[in-house]
């Protein structure tokens, strides 16, 4: 199913503690007995598709995640790089070691570990058809747009909340990442949108919610119990 290409996927884990008011980078804080981070690893490694993992974080988290890797003895094959200024250039980092022309690239914050194996097997294989596929989930809320003093309404069936993963096929995402960086580009999609390449969407999944505030670990604490029963 695979033979024709080769499959990565980048975790960026470049984050804070500061809005989850934790000292800790908020992808170390711990989720049901384990650092986030480890969670979402272990749901690449455990897909399909089998890709190889890489993982940046920023070059002080070293120390960290090397000693959590210890005491939780934590054996998921993954290789790490240092992170940039810009998530940007963090992602630019990751794709220096990556040489194979035919690989799918996914690339996936660190703070959603409860990623579905739907939604990342349906990014890698629309990846395959498409040269990209990101996916992202349709607004259910009213939604508005502000300007200055003034407010409008926008179409809430053409609005997209988008996630990650985010999957390229190895020349969109090589070539986009040679532009310099632009305060525009507020994820991968950006980058390669702007290089001059049409994004398609996949249905995301509403429990693939980003790690950000406390109230977001109870959430996600709940679901993964609820998964277990």
């Amino acid at each position: 199913m695979n033979n024709e290409y080769t499959f990565y996927t980048i975790i960026v884990a470049g984050g804070s503690g500061k809005r989850m008011g934790s000292d800790l980078p908020k992808q170390f804080v711990d989720l049901n007995g384990k650092p986030i981070l480890m969670h979402t690893i272990v749901a690449f490694a455990n897909n399909i598709y089998q890709p190889k993992i890489i993982l940046v974080i920023a070059k002080e988290d070293e120390v960290i995640w090397n000693n959590l890797v210890k005491i939780h003895q934590f054996d998921t094959p993954h290789q790490t790089v240092f992170g940039g200024k810009e998530r940007f250039h963090s992602v630019q980092n990751a794709l220096k070691i990556i040489n194979e022309k035919n690989a799918i690239i996914a690339i996936h914050d660190a703070v959603r570990p409860l990623v579905s194996q739907q939604t990342i097997s349906s990014c890698f294989k629309a990846a395959k058809t498409h040269g990209n596929a990101i996916a992202a989930v349709p607004a259910k809320d009213s939604v508005r747009r502000q300007i200055n003093q003034a407010s409008e309404a926008l179409v809430r069936s053409e609005i997209y909340l988008v996630q990650t993963p985010q999957a390229f096929q190895f020349l969109q995402i090589s070539q986009a990442y040679l532009q310099e960086f632009k305060d525009t580009f507020t994820d991968d999609a950006s980058v390669v949108e702007k290089a001059g390449y049409p994004i398609h969407i996949e249905k995301g999944d509403d429990f693939n919610l980003k790690i950000t505030f406390k109230e977001d670990l109870v959430f996600a604490e709940a679901i993964l119990k609820a998964q277990t029963l």
